[in-house]
């Protein structure tokens, strides 16, 4: 099973369903009239053609219509149409983009824009020309792959599972007026591949900043102006290699490239051993380290840069022998294992930020006015030397046990579970980072001395100097 909650990864992130809410009965009234329809003149089939290559048919009846691009297979239904006089305006929230254009006897002249960048584009009366009939479809005039690829952060060796694992992510500019398609990609130590992954696979391990894709969409296309960022796990056995080098393979339109991205160094810091956060058993690790784990990919701008500070974090939920993370009430915070357990220091340290005084949620409602200081609800934060910083949140309020300047000692209690701030129910979300700021920050890894764990439906194993990985059921 799947433990689901939120923590405070939720932020910008896409988060846990919800129900639908309660809707009152709608009042008697007079029946409300039909919008008038679309001016006769705009109605019928148009041909365009975007940036000199992209074959466009635009088909228009009454307030519908439907955008056709005919070099990528793809219809787009336009979610809003509306002309005033000569005037014509519609859009496609699945690209996040719309058309704004005059009509001049059988042309409508205008503009396309998509991510705030305007291209012009003109349509003419014609039969529309669908995907299964020839199409000129002439190479982009690109004098090589026209995209800037880009690690921001070094990748991090990640000790989980018996194994190795480098994680990082590869940022993908798209400086054409085209969308660019990410084909392949080939992670190489040398002359040796260590893993390699295809567009499928780059279409569960990639975003585009800032678009939530619609059922069906493409995630390895990137839109003209674009940027996306690939996610990367790479799994491996042996000495960590000193340096990575990437092969990408990108398509646009009809035509195919093949990048060499720079040569990247690995960071050559092993993952710093701590005590754990917790004690006891039956702790899950939800949201904890895996290649999809919702904080392994909350990327979040804070302070003017984007950062990935809940990298390696973990939603530490405690289960009894029926698998619930609660006994009695769910509605209530005391039902539940984890609350008012204590939350250990991991190691000697000074600490430099805490918050208290911030009401517990009811389990299952989340907070509608979380903000950037409340997001982490009642938490320390800890100087533990060398450039790493850890965090515990969601912790009850008026129990934390330290204070700004503070000293700890590992296995020091430093307040109680709770359920504050961007959470769900009880839980105490850990991690470990490069800076003292919640979110501000990037996560780097960490591992326990020793730990003993299984999946359900699992025998338990002895792990040593490793972190659990997602939804692993841990004792310590």
């Amino acid at each position: 099973m799947r433990w689901l909650l939120v923590s405070i990864l939720m932020l910008g992130c896409q988060s846990a369903p919800q129900p639908e809410p309660v809707r009152s009965p709608t009042p008697a009234s007079a029946p409300i009239p039909a919008p008038p329809p679309a001016a006769p003149a705009f109605d019928g089939a148009w041909t365009g053609v975007l940036g000199g290559q992209l074959h466009l048919a635009l088909t228009i009846h009454g307030t519908d219509g439907v955008l056709d691009s005919i070099d990528q297979g793809a219809k787009l239904p336009i979610d809003h149409l509306t002309i005033t006089g000569d005037k014509l305006h519609f859009e496609i929230a699945a690209v996040n983009g719309h058309f704004d254009g005059t009509l001049a006897g059988t042309t409508i002249d205008g503009s396309w824009t998509q991510r705030g960048v305007a291209q012009p584009l003109a349509f003419t009366r014609g039969t529309a020309v669908t995907a299964g009939e020839p199409t000129a479809k002439p190479h982009p005039h690109l004098l090589d792959a026209p995209v800037d690829v880009a690690v921001p952060k070094l990748p991090t060796v990640l000790k989980a599972d018996g194994r190795s694992h480098l994680v990082y992510e590869i940022d993908v500019d798209n400086d054409a007026p085209l969308p660019v398609v990410l084909a392949n990609l080939d992670v190489k130590a040398g002359p040796r591949s260590l893993a390699t992954f295809d567009r499928a696979a780059l279409d569960e391990m990639t975003a585009i900043p800032g678009h939530t894709p619609a059922q069906g969409d493409a995630r390895t296309e990137i839109p003209a102006g674009g940027r996306a960022t690939v996610f990367v796990w790479v799994s491996f056995d042996g000495p960590t290699p000193p340096k990575l080098d990437h092969v990408l393979a990108v398509e646009v339109g009809d035509a195919k490239f093949t990048v060499s991205a720079p040569t990247i160094a690995v960071a050559a810091t092993q993952p710093r051993v701590i005590a754990p956060p917790l004690a006891g058993k039956n702790w899950v690790a939800a949201n904890g380290p895996s290649s999809a784990s919702g904080h392994r990919r909350a990327l979040l701008a804070v302070g003017g840069h984007a950062r990935i500070s809940q990298r390696f974090a973990i939603d530490w939920v405690q289960i009894g022998d029926d698998d619930k993370t609660f006994t009695g009430d769910e509605t209530q915070n005391a039902s539940y294992h984890a609350y008012g357990q204590h939350a250990l220091a991991v190691a000697a340290g000074t600490v430099v930020e805490t918050k208290d005084g911030i009401a517990e949620n009811v389990p299952h409602k989340l907070p509608t006015d979380v903000t950037l200081d409340t997001i982490a609800g009642n938490h320390v934060v800890i100087d533990l030397g060398n450039g790493a910083f850890a965090m515990w949140a969601h912790l009850q309020p008026g129990s934390l046990k330290v204070k700004v300047g503070d000293k700890v000692k590992p296995g020091q209690v430093l307040g109680l579970v709770g359920n504050s701030g961007n959470s769900t129910e009880p839980h105490l979300h850990f991690q470990v980072m490069d800076a003292g700021s919640p979110l501000g920050a990037e996560g780097i890894p960490y591992a326990f001395p020793k730990f003993s764990a299984h999946k359900e439906g699992e025998p338990p194993r002895d792990h040593a100097k490793e972190l659990p990985t997602e939804n692993e059921i841990v004792s310590f």
